[in-house]
Parts: structure tokens; sequence; C-alpha cells
């Protein structure tokens, strides 16, 4: 999991395996330590901004032929289990043709089951299949395992879909998608959760975590720091993606 491309102005270095690594488009977070060496701090959250003539579409660059393809969910966790995830996915899912197939990730089918279920939360009996509840801070952890998760099976269209419609603030998602182009896993650890705080109709979920990760060299990193994720909290005029847990920053340090 690369939780080391949220600082704008650091180098596409093989260690920034955190957050996505930028390019020129996105705002300086954090100073790199020297040529070749990891970041001490990782920052990035909404006050870095895009343009919207910024940001990229994730389905034209995913037509990239140098792409790789991402990690099927049936190779991933196996057919059987595959099967049961697709099952709940395409209980809930309102969509006509919802992703909800194991030829693609799992992180992608557990998108769409978080996504159908925070859709339809309080309007009528709750759906099997939707745990953890969906406005819970299970579910707002859940968002930071599924990034990391799609990180893993190189779709890197879901993980960028985990900081909001718009995907991660500040950065393309070409440039994101670069960022990973050295990492080989990652791991995260959540910590112990405690009650999230409010504010100007939002609700914003501190997920502390571990993160490890492997270089394609065989490097191993280790990171320790906070995701901040936040939904809005019933405000009119809000859009699903804006009611549902979205990565809104983070706050990563590398330690020994």
């Amino acid at each position: 999991m690369r939780h080391t491309p949220f600082a704008g102005g650091l180098a596409c270095l093989p260690l920034m395996l955190l957050a996505g690594c930028g390019g020129a488009d996105q705002p300086a977070t954090a100073a790199t330590p020297g040529a070749g060496a990891s970041p001490a701090a990782v920052a990035a959250g909404p006050e870095a901004a895009a343009t919207p003539a910024a940001m990229a579409s994730p389905a034209s660059a995913k037509a990239s032929p140098a792409a790789p393809l991402p990690l099927t969910c049936a190779a991933e966790i196996g057919a059987t289990a595959a099967a049961r995830r697709v099952a709940i996915c395409r209980d809930v899912s309102p969509a006509t043709h919802p992703p909800c197939n194991a030829a693609n990730s799992c992180a992608m089918i557990d998108d769409e089951i978080a996504r159908s279920c925070a859709l339809f939360d309080g309007k009528g009996a709750p759906m099997a299949g939707c745990t953890p509840a969906p406005k819970s801070m299970a579910a707002a952890a859940a968002v930071v395992q599924r990034y990391y998760a799609a990180i893993n099976a190189r779709d890197y269209a879901t993980a960028w879909a985990q900081w909001g419609d718009a995907g991660r603030p500040g950065q393309t998602y070409a440039a994101f998608a670069r960022g990973f182009a050295h990492t080989r896993t990652t791991r995260v650890t959540i910590g112990p959760l405690t009650p999230g705080d409010g504010a100007a109709g939002s609700i914003y979920q501190p997920v502390p975590v571990t993160v490890d990760a492997t270089t394609d060299d065989g490097r191993h990193q280790r990171f320790r720091g906070t995701y901040t994720v936040r939904r809005v909290n019933g405000v009119d005029g809000a859009t699903p993606g804006q009611l549902r847990w979205h990565i809104g920053s983070a706050q990563l340090r590398e330690v020994d």
C-alpha cells in the first residue's frame, strides 16, 4: 500500500508507496530529506485541491497498454469465496450492470456493496450483507482497508475512488497510479478506533494505521499515522458519494 504519495513536492521514489506519488500537478506539502531517501512525513488533504482541468479520468488512464491488469477476486481469494461475495453484491446493488463479478477485484466488489448499503441506509429494514453498518466507525475504517486492498490488487481506479467522487485532491489519476509502479505489496493494520467529531455538516472519523509496504526490489518500509475519513451528515443537496465515508486526509510518518 502506498501511503507516501500524498506529499506533492516529493520525488516519485519507489519508497513512496502509501498515497500515490504525484507529479507537478500536486502541491508540495512535505520536503524530501534527500535524493533517494524516504520522506520523513507525509500529508495530504482537501487543502491541496485540484482544479477540474487537472483531473484525469480513471477510465482513460486505465486504457494505457502499459497499465497492469488488476488481480481478480477469484484469483485473490478463490472461486468459491469470490462467488459468495459476488452474490452479496448482486443482492444489494441497484445497478443494472454492477461490478459484481468475480473477474473484478475484491476491492471493487466490496466498494459496490458499501456504496449500495450507504445508498439505502435508513430506507427500510437493513439489507442482509450490509455489515458493518454504513454510518459506523467500522465502516469508516473499512474505507482505508479497501483502499489498500485495491492497491494490492493493482486496481488503482477503485483505490482512487476511496478519496471520493473526484478522487484524490491535488493529483491526477495518472500520477496517482504511477506512484505505485514500484510497489510489490502493502498491508494495513487498523488501530483502536475512537468516536470522531462533527463540524460544518460533516462527520470526521480518525482511523489510526500501521502500513507495511514492500517495493519491487525487496525493500521493506513501515509507516504509522492517521487517516481522517469523512462523510456529510444529512445535508440537503448532498450527493450519495458525499453521504458515504471517503478519505479526506492522511498524516503518515515512516518508522523503524
